[in-house]
């Protein structure tokens, strides 16, 4: 999803329930043997996060489709289709109506012309990232990769190249692991504006490109031999005729295909059932370490978990009896967190969770917007930091997008802020990996509250008076989110806790001098490290990591 988000069609809870009913019916293959069964009771019992996923705490993300290609931000291939839109304005200025020039216009400009994935892997291990997700496909319902059960696919169309199988071999030959990225479950109704029409204007009542497209008409054109319908996953729930104003347009698409449920489409089983070919596939050819679910809990119902159960398995499969697999999915309810990796979109959780989750934002919005770049609204490095931080004391990961243009690359602005992510995590990172939740995450005037879409604007709200903790071994790791003006760093939790005999910064065994008051332990941090995001401590002595 984007920051706007989805109306949730449920809570969690009862996103679970909707799932429950759905896994009465199963619409695709079943999953692979071995000890895990195609059941939340099963996944619950069996599963655990593996360490890697654990130790890693960094990675990052390239949310890059043909919706990169506007550079009009996020949902572009939905909102295009949506009269009043500001994508829709764009797309009406740059490119014509979406009656005659619809969104699998898009797909032919998407050349990758100036791609260089080792360049952009260099940097991105360079800051500190552990590993590397990439998109394989997002609600636009097209395949990033060589798909043989969907021909509307980056090796026919558009780049003509396997990107998940560029970027994986690449990613791994850096010694990162890799994920993918899968929103396509949603299609189904994302995409139900492309057989709309405009409700007001010259052209009111005319139906866009997705309602008259046909595979017949294709022939002499980019696209011959594909079939529209295909990609735009077929009228499931079409803009009745009649409505005569925006206002009533919106209303309707609220009601009926915003919804974000995770039910199967009675009315089009063979979506589900390709939507499972194409996942297996991905997960069978590729490889990947992780999965990214956007849905909530697991995507289309029993299916969903069909997936799950055989990535888990495969993965028994690849790495000698030990599941190395990741799944993540968003909203999970507590008592099936244990089966999954709940994955928290642009938000944290508010204090440390039982079990490890992830994190996901975005340095702008996840397709590449120039507006934003020009208004200079871009996540400053503090902020990456801090979140990573915060994250990481609660038992978390995080999970940065860095937007990417259409030709493959990203801005000069998006540049200099990983690069200064990199001069950090440099020093500071090895910090950072490994480490496990302490008693307590933090201290300090700034705790965020939990859940999605919380986390404010593109500066940090965090001071060098919140400290976040963690722990590796018999040390306890702080945290300062920001530059104490005084050059004293105070450590509140640890007034009380155990004895301790030495305070380092990290790469150096250096002893900082420090001080135990009854309100803190006070550390003199160098001025020669004075920078805007902050400092790691490394704090050594008995009884330290006790509860």
């Amino acid at each position: 999803m984007d920051r706007r988000s989805f109306l949730y069609g449920a809570t969690a809870t009862g996103a679970a329930t909707l799932i429950d009913r759905a896994a009465r019916s199963r619409t695709g293959p079943a999953a692979a043997s071995g000890p895990f069964q195609p059941e939340w009771s099963s996944l619950v019992a069996g599963y655990r996060a593996p360490d890697w996923f654990r130790d890693a705490k960094f990675g990052i993300w390239a949310h890059w489709s043909a919706q990169c290609v506007p550079e009009a931000g996020d949902w572009y291939a939905r909102e295009m289709y949506l009269q009043g839109t500001r994508a829709y304005r764009h797309h009406l200025d740059h490119y014509g109506h979406p009656s005659q020039v619809g969104f699998m216009q898009m797909y032919p400009r998407w050349t990758a012309a100036r791609w260089h994935p080792e360049r952009l892997l260099d940097l991105y291990q360079r800051a500190g990232a552990r590993y590397f997700m990439a998109l394989a496909n997002h609600h636009d319902n097209f395949d990033s990769y060589a798909s043989t059960h969907h021909a509307w696919n980056s090796t026919r169309i558009g780049p003509k190249r396997d990107i998940i199988g560029e970027w994986s071999r690449l990613a791994r030959a850096r010694g990162l692991r890799f994920a993918v990225s899968n929103h396509s479950a949603h299609a189904w109704h994302w995409l139900q504006p492309a057989y709309g029409y405009d409700p007001e204007g010259p052209r009111a009542g005319q139906r866009y490109d997705a309602a008259v497209l046909t595979r017949a008409q294709g022939r002499g054109q980019w696209w011959q031999g594909l079939d529209p319908q295909q990609l735009y996953t077929g009228p499931t729930m079409p803009m009745p005729d009649g409505l005569r104003s925006i206002a009533a347009a919106n209303a309707w698409h609220e009601k009926n295909d915003r919804l974000w449920i995770e039910t199967p489409p009675a009315a089009n089983p063979g979506f589900t059932r390709n939507w499972s070919l194409r996942c297996r596939e991905l997960i069978d050819v590729y490889r990947p370490d992780m999965i990214y679910f956007d849905n909530f809990a697991l995507p289309l119902g029993q299916v969903g978990l069909d997936v799950t159960a055989h990535f888990y398995n495969q993965s028994m499969r690849w790495h000698g009896g030990r599941n190395e697999a990741v799944v993540t999915a968003k909203g999970t309810p507590a008592d099936r967190r244990a089966g999954i990796v709940d994955d928290v979109e642009r938000g944290v959780h508010d204090d440390i969770q039982p079990y490890p989750f992830q994190t996901d934002t975005c340095l702008g919005n996840w397709h590449y917007d120039r507006d934003l770049y020009e208004r200079d609204g871009y996540k400053t490095p503090a902020k990456v930091i801090h979140t990573l931080c915060d994250v990481m004391a609660k038992n978390g990961n995080l999970m940065l997008s860095v937007p990417m243009r259409g030709d493959g690359t990203i801005d000069e602005k998006e540049e200099a802020i990983v690069e200064a992510i990199a001069a950090w995590m440099g020093r500071y990172g090895s910090a950072i990996y490994g480490t496990r939740p302490w008693h307590r995450s933090g201290d300090g005037p700034t705790r965020p509250a939990g859940g999605d879409f919380n986390e404010g604007g593109r500066d940090s709200p965090f001071t060098a008076r919140d400290i976040r903790y963690a722990r590796k071994g018999s040390a306890v790791h702080a945290f300062a989110l920001g530059w104490p003006d005084d050059g004293i760093v105070r450590l509140p939790a640890l007034a009380a806790q155990g004895e301790v005999r030495r305070v380092t910064v990290p790469g150096s065994t250096v002893p900082l001098p420090f001080r135990r008051t009854s309100e803190a332990v006070e550390v003199d941090v160098p001025g020669a490290l004075r920078n805007p995001i902050g400092i790691a401590l490394i704090v050594e002595g008995d009884g330290l990591t006790r509860g």
